[in-house]
């Protein structure tokens, strides 16, 4: 399995982009790019992964793996973490808060 810097890095490369076009088409900065094509940041967030996979016409689901936010394909828990995805954009600081204060408060009451 390549890494998510290589997958990116290839992506990118394959439809001729630099980084600064990729900064201007997607808002996140160039710095930042060149440090997820590099491995040195290992697991950006899905929104991340999200914007840069519409750009480069790649499945958001390869980028999840890549990333080890998701294990090998599975239909079900992709489908959830695409709509996540989609929607997160869109969420105000509190009510990612709110979000993430209910998945702890779900994990902790089941044990």
């Amino acid at each position: 399995m390549k890494s998510l810097g290589k997958t990116l890095k290839d992506s990118r490369e394959l439809i001729s982009l630099t980084l600064r076009q990729v900064e201007e088409a997607t808002g996140i900065s160039n710095a930042y790019l060149s440090q997820l094509e590099n491995d040195k940041i290992k697991k950006p967030s899905a929104n991340v992964l999200y914007k840069l996979a519409s750009l480069y016409n790649v499945e958001l689901d390869s980028l999840l793996y890549a990333a080890g936010i998701i294990e090998q394909e599975s239909p079900q828990k992709n489908k959830l973490l695409n709509t996540i995805a989609l929607s997160a954009e869109k969420l105000t600081n509190d009510e990612e808060q709110a979000l993430l204060d209910y998945l702890k408060y779900l994990r902790f009451s089941k044990k």
